[in-house]
């Protein structure tokens, strides 16, 4: 193991970066996240801008991480069996490759949208190692001590590329084309997979009698037959299908009856992750053991009104005011995720049980974003409100399904 082992270590984020090796995994997973927040931007504008097509955009989101999603225990059981690291430097490398494709097809107008989706599809199933790799292995290489620091830095990780990425996203699409963004956006991609080149393994691989599908099998029987994890599931799926309107949503609101620019929306998703940064580190400090249950709940149900009054605005200050409600409160979601996730898992089972747990959790956001494409052709109001209600049905499923102590696992 790479980490000390746990002992009378005290909490700090200082301690968190004299673990070997951690801070290099942390940089690679800061790069990955800040192409992963600028890919969500670009694809959408792209798609808007070359294909004028909401209902399109909805399912380039939603083939960009359903299928992924949908071979998550596969993935799972490849990252106990081969590693995570060398597994996240090959997802990388192939993203890159990927993303300079689709530009260099679009500029050259070879690029119909069957084919477009058709790539998109292959990098969902691709990200799902890299995405799931970085979240197993934090807890890996880290005393116990330091999870809930990890998870706050984890947090706040993702919420700083949420503030760049989409500023920098909007920025250079509105500049330069959504080709430009493209090829940006390959480059961070190239530079994450260079940044973990070296990079030693925390633990060793785990061996396996039986095949990768008949391991995959067992992680999903694992998640399904987990009182906690199965309770998460079922709440995350709601909360992310409620939730899915908003990356094809926001575009559309602002470009469309705002007359904002490309520009404008990635400015917007900057300070959704502005707030989730800060949020993240103050609820980082915060002890959360036993308490993960009711941070879960009681921010799913702000996301609610946030939802409703989005669906009438026709003011971009109250957008951005909405949009620092929504980056606070789905940063606390975050952490309480990880942390009861973390806390409620045989360390055995890491890669599989959370490759199949943040799947099956994040499942409701691309199908929100598919189904709500042809809705938003129509109206805005519509499909915020019904994401809006489909939110209520989360809140209750937090308080009645997940368990609240660990005493729930099998």
């Amino acid at each position: 193991m790479l980490g000390p082992t746990p002992g009378s270590i005290a909490p700090s984020y200082v301690a968190l970066l004299r673990v070997p090796g951690f801070g290099r995994v942390a940089l690679g997973t800061l790069l990955a996240r800040l192409g992963g927040q600028m890919w969500e931007i670009v694809l959408v504008l792209f798609v808007l801008q070359r294909y004028q097509s909401p209902s399109l955009a909805g399912l380039a989101v939603l083939l960009a991480i359903l299928p992924g999603l949908a071979l998550s225990p596969v993935a799972g059981a490849l990252l106990d069996r081969q590693g995570r690291v060398r597994l996240m430097i090959l997802d990388y490398a192939v993203t890159a490759g990927l993303m300079a494709t689709i530009a260099v097809l679009s500029l050259g107008h070879r690029l119909p949208p069957v084919l477009l989706l058709l790539i998109v599809s292959i990098l969902g199933v691709s990200n799902i190692l890299s995405i799931t790799g970085a979240r197993s292995l934090f807890p890996l290489m880290l005393p116990r001590a330091l999870w809930d620091r990890a998870n706050g830095l984890d947090t706040s990780m993702y919420s700083l590329t949420a503030v760049v990425g989409p500023a920098i996203a909007g920025l250079v699409v509105a500049r330069f084309g959504p080709e430009a963004g493209l090829l940006v956006t390959a480059g961070v991609a190239a530079i994450a997979s260079g940044s973990l080149v070296g990079v030693h393994e925390p633990i060793a691989r785990a061996d396996s009698a039986g095949s990768l599908i008949g391991d995959a099998g067992a992680a999903l029987r694992y998640v399904v037959r987990h009182r906690s994890l199965r309770g998460l599931a079922i709440t995350l799926f709601l909360a992310n299908l409620g939730f899915g309107v908003i990356p094809v949503g926001i575009p559309v609101l602002v470009l469309r009856h705002l007359h904002g620019s490309a520009a404008t929306v990635g400015q917007i998703f900057a300070v959704v992750g502005l707030a989730g940064l800060v949020a993240g580190l103050l609820i980082g400090r915060v002890r959360t053991e036993g308490r993960e249950r009711r941070l879960i709940a009681g921010c799913i149900a702000i996301q609610v009104p946030t939802l409703v009054l989005l669906a009438f605005t026709s003011s971009l200050p109250v957008v951005f005011a909405i949009a620092v409600i929504a980056g606070a409160a789905g940063s606390v979601i975050n952490v309480g995720i990880f942390a009861l996730r973390q806390r409620r898992t045989d360390p055995a089972w890491f890669g599989r049980a959370f490759a199949v747990s943040m799947s099956l959790n994040f499942a409701g956001a691309p199908i929100g974003s598919a189904l709500s494409g042809p809705l938003l052709e129509q109206s805005i109001a519509v499909p915020l409100l019904l994401g809006a209600a489909i939110n209520v049905v989360a809140v209750v499923a937090a308080l009645a399904l997940i368990p609240k102590h660990a005493a729930g696992t099998p």
